[in-house]
């Protein structure tokens, strides 16, 4: 998802001879890190890996020779080649020492634009895995897993993301395995949890009761290992646990269960491990909210008290005079107590913190623990030391803060159980999207004669495929397949947003989480598990959510230096404040009663220390990402991550596709013309035994409506066809009976020396006069007949132009059709600058001349000829109801097929990233005002100071009100002007 698929039709064959010549600078010699053994290099001589990537930017032979210098001078370079003129630099490189992503950085640190390029030259043994962790509180955290799982050997590609506390890791698996991952993660100090390897491997958990040892399990292990399809069996003994990787393809959960109640002869029962103890997503999030409720709650019980000794009960005659009572010299009974009541705050309920900060310092970063950890040790033991000074001294009274540090604790932990209470509803898309599978379905087996034998009601996770499921009126659709017998009306709103509910008869496809109206259906199930399209559709929101926008770069930039900084900036302030106390620089009657100049600089180093915070600016992108995505899946505009939505809000310029994008996409036959005298039957089965073999749209068209000059009009069985050939922009050519058939347009004939009558010409004028579409049929080279093929323009076309334009974002439409069609469609749709007869490389270079001129162009398309246009756009729309490659190749897939949504997707990513910039404004006005006053830049004019535990208390509410502003984004509603299209629409219906 996070590279694009690139050209099919231009990068698959290529190599590294392909680059054309640039100017070489001498090779310099393959350059190691310090300390690598010659042992070590003859074992890495070898194991080399190619990277091709796309440099933009690059005008002559010096910009290629700053880019290779800038490649090679990294560590692990064997060779690099830079080709000025394609704009793509081939590298040469050693994994264990440097990876792509360190590379296409070092371009762009030499000043120019790289993106990784992923096709067959560069493909090599990869896989890919996501893992779970937890513990992660701050961009700093992120960034330092980040960098030490990428700097792992074998590792190709790494993505750790704070808002999901997941990490994505390409990999080679001949290198490394999962559970290095895992052991690295942990000896950072977080908890990691496997989530799934990125195979196209689907995963259950079986709980098996009635093993009585741990032999047994064994014996249920290699039982089930032993089943064809099975790619793994993890076994759990103490909790009679088994986690079965499995193709679905081949066997299924039934099967197991199966296997494992006939090896213990029926004392054995099975079912599936209840998903909350599995470890589920929302398991897990909810069990991070129980756990910091419980410190809270546990916190105040002590610091109540702590707060009622220091600030309420010191005032109340009878009860301040016996706080007062000294206990050992002049050590009172109520410093004794606060001391008590904090010391279980500070080292037991805080010791999150003394964790975390430990961790990160071990690994030479500093993040939020560290400022917390410091902040309440100095006000503990400070504390700690003027309690013990007044308990071995007869006549000094000194002043505790155990107030502030068990104060700051107590809102600090509200503020971060806030945080992931909100952080939780950030990825309700996602949970919403996963309980739309019902929990049961009807299995029925079938006789040999298609008749009902039996039906049985099973758990919807046991369905294997080409098991047929009973749909009554009123269900959910519990898996995707295809409909055998029945008719009805399925709701398939909730995965694709259209409203309207749609007929489904014998043949028809259903999309499993859909619900069935009026009707009984019987579906043969064939995608199960991870193979559905509503597990896809999660995935894909999964790691859209996962993907950081470019923007984000700016947080993780300042999050290296953020913490260090304050650490500064709060020993600054101390040692200030204390050297003009010292020296008189400010009247001693700022000082308050109650403590000295020393205690009055230390409560503003600790103030300082306590209300800056990194985590408000490293979750202002993530957190609106992830809302953003999860609205646009359920208003059926899948975002695949934060490039496209921040290219997206740039959009000026849409290039639209016109078959099947700006026109309905189902054209049908509305006139033939004979030019030589034939029986039109004997014509169009020669026309249809040619386009059967077609997937264009009209050359389905032209089958379909072949059908009607047969007398079985359901298997017409058409002429055998040779040498079909497909020329992508202008037709077909195949031999049919002996005889060449050529059926294009008439490029296609002028190209293949056949001669376009008059009388032909004319009738295509007259047909692209009328918005039709002239296809010319010959037959051994003569002309023989003209079709006039109709495709209107989509509802609302000419609306949706419209809206855009008031939106500032020009119009284009790119096309393969002939010029007559393609002006007359655009007229209708109100778009002023049109390109026919383009072949699919002609649209990709129609995109990168309009980006040259400056424009940040979308695509929007839904046939295989669209894909290079789609990856060479900035953002790539593909229709839903569109081809797999294309929606493949989209950074955007909207999944209605209505042109509206294109307003809808841009729209959204406006609205989001107008958030990004107040979240970000926010949390950085709020460090660089919050800091100045915590520092004092208030107290001398004013006599206004923060004390400490208010300082925490506002850091603590910094980055709850930043992810609590990304949450708005959830009742995001498209613009007004679209509201009315649906109303029209139905009125056409």
């Amino acid at each position: 998802m996070a590279a694009k698929f690139l050209q099919l039709t231009c990068l698959r064959s290529v190599t590294y001879a392909d680059l054309s010549p640039a100017p070489h600078y001498p090779s310099m010699p393959t350059k190691y890190p310090k300390g690598v053994s010659e042992q070590e290099k003859n074992v890495v001589e070898g194991s080399e890996s190619r990277a091709l990537l796309s440099v933009s930017g690059m005008t002559c032979s010096a910009c290629a020779g700053s880019v290779e210098k800038a490649v090679k001078r990294l560590p692990g370079i064997k060779e690099a080649a830079v080709d000025v003129i394609n704009g793509r630099a081939f590298v040469l490189f050693y994994p264990c020492f440097v990876n792509e992503e360190s590379i296409r950085e070092a371009i762009e640190d030499a000043g120019f634009g790289a993106d990784l390029i992923e096709d067959e030259m560069s493909e090599r043994a990869s896989q890919v895995c996501r893992i779970r962790i937890n513990g992660m509180t701050c961009t700093t955290c992120s960034s330092d897993a980040e960098s030490v799982l990428r700097s792992i050997r074998g590792v190709h590609k790494v993505r750790v993301a704070l808002a999901t506390e997941e990490a994505e890791i390409h990999y080679d698996p001949r290198i490394m395995t999962t559970d290095h991952f895992l052991a690295t993660i942990e000896d950072m100090g977080y908890d990691a949890i496997l989530i799934s390897t990125g195979d196209d491997i689907s995963k259950i958990q079986l709980k098996v009761d009635g093993v009585r040892t741990v032999h047994s399990m064994r014996m249920l292990e290699k039982s089930i290992l032993a089943l064809p399809g099975v790619e793994n069996v993890e076994v759990e003994p103490l909790l009679s646990k088994l986690s079965v990787s499995y193709k679905s393809d081949l066997t299924g959960p039934r099967s197991f269960i199966n296997v494992i109640e006939s090896t213990g002869s029926g004392r054995y029962s099975v079912e599936i491990f209840p998903q909350g103890e599995g470890g589920g997503r929302g398991a897990r999030r909810q069990e991070e909210i129980n756990q910091y409720w419980r410190s809270f709650s546990w916190s105040l019980v002590f610091t109540i008290p702590v707060f009622l000794l220091s600030m309420v009960f010191m005032y109340i005659p009878g009860i301040g005079r016996g706080l007062d009572l000294k206990v050992i010299n002049m050590m009172s009974l109520g410093e004794f107590l606060r001391w008590a009541l904090a010391t279980p705050v500070q080292f037991i309920i805080g010791r999150r913190f003394y964790t975390g900060s430990f961790k990160a310092l071990r690994h030479g970063s500093a993040n939020m623990d560290v400022l917390i950890a410091l902040g309440t040790n100095a006000a503990y033991f400070y504390s700690v030391y003027s309690v013990l000074r007044a308990a071995i001294t007869p006549n000094f009274r000194g002043t505790d803060f155990f107030e502030t540090s068990s104060m700051l604790i107590s809102f600090i932990l509200l503020g971060k159980y806030l945080e992931v209470l909100a952080k939780g509803k950030t990825s309700e898309a996602i949970a919403k999207l996963m309980n739309l599978a019902p929990e049961t379905a009807l299995l029925l087996t079938l006789g040999s004669e298609g008749n009902v034998v039996s039906e049985k009601e099973i758990d919807s996770r046991l369905i294997q495929k080409n098991d047929v499921i009973k749909v009554v009126p009123g269900a959910k659709v519990a898996s995707d397949g295809y409909v055998i017998w029945g008719q009805s009306h399925v709701n398939e709103s909730m995965i694709t947003g259209e409203a309207r509910p749609v007929a489904k008869r014998t043949g028809d496809t259903v999309i499993g989480g859909t619900l069935n109206e009026n009707g009984v259906l019987h579906v043969k199930a064939t995608r199960v598990g991870s193979e559905s399209a509503l597990s896809q559709i999660v995935r894909l929101v999964e790691c859209a959510q996962m993907a950081k926008a470019p923007v984000q770069k700016f947080a993780d930039r300042i999050s290296k230096y953020f913490v260090p900084l304050v650490i500064v900036l709060s020993f600054s302030t101390w040692l200030t404040w204390f050297l003009a106390g010292k020296f008189g620089a400010y009247p001693k009657s700022w000082i308050p009663s109650s403590m000295d100049s020393f205690q009055l600089a230390l409560q503003f180093g600790i103030s300082v220390m306590v209300i800056a915070c990194p985590c408000a600016l490293g979750l202002a992108t993530p957190t609106a990402v992830m809302v953003g995505t999860g609205v646009g899946a359920s208003q059926g505009v899948l975002i695949k991550g934060g490039q496209a939505l921040e290219s997206a809000h740039k959009v000026n310029c849409i290039i639209f596709d016109k078959t099947g994008t700006l026109t309905v996409g189902k054209p049908v036959v509305v006139s033939t013309r004979l030019l030589r005298n034939m029986v039109l039957r004997d014509f169009y089965d020669v026309v249809a035994a040619t386009e059967v073999n077609s997937e264009h749209p009209l050359g389905k068209a032209i089958v379909e409506y072949a059908t009607k000059f047969r007398d079985d009009e359901e298997n017409p069985a058409w002429p055998g066809a040779r040498e079909f050939t497909s020329i992508t922009g202008h037709g077909v050519k195949a031999i049919v009976d002996d005889r060449e058939v050529i059926i294009g347009n008439k490029g296609l004939m002028l190209e293949c020396e056949v001669a376009v009558p008059v009388e032909a010409e004319d009738l295509l004028s007259e047909i692209e006069a009328m918005a039709q579409t002239g296809i010319l049929v010959a037959i051994d080279r003569q002309l023989t007949g003209v079709l006039a093929i109709s495709d209107p323009l989509k509802p609302g076309a000419h609306e949706v132009i419209s809206i855009l334009k008031s939106m500032k974002v020009r119009s284009v439409m790119v096309t393969g059709d002939n010029w007559g069609t393609a002006r007359s469609i655009a007229t209708q749709a109100g778009i002023e600058t049109v390109m026919a007869e383009a072949k699919p490389e002609q649209k990709a270079e129609k995109v990168k001349e309009f980006q040259a001129s400056g424009y940040t162009v979308a695509m929007v398309g839904d046939g295989i000829n669209d894909s290079p246009a789609l990856v060479a756009a900035d953002v790539g729309m593909a229709i839903g109801a569109g081809t797999d490659i294309a929606i493949e190749a989209a950074d955007i897939v909207l999944m209605k097929s209505n042109l509206e949504d294109v307003i809808t997707a841009i729209d959204l990513s406006r609205k989001t990233f107008s958030r990004i910039r107040l979240n970000y404004m926010w949390a950085l006005g709020y460090n660089l005002l919050g800091i100045p006053i915590a520092a004092g830049a208030l107290f001398p004019g004013t006599g206004f100071r923060l004390p400490p535990w208010i300082a925490g208390a506002a850091m603590a509410a910094s980055s709850v009100s930043v992810v609590c502003c990304s949450l708005l984004l959830r009742y995001y509603k498209r613009p007004k002007e679209l509201d009315t299209f649906e109303v029209r629409e139905i009125m056409i219906d």
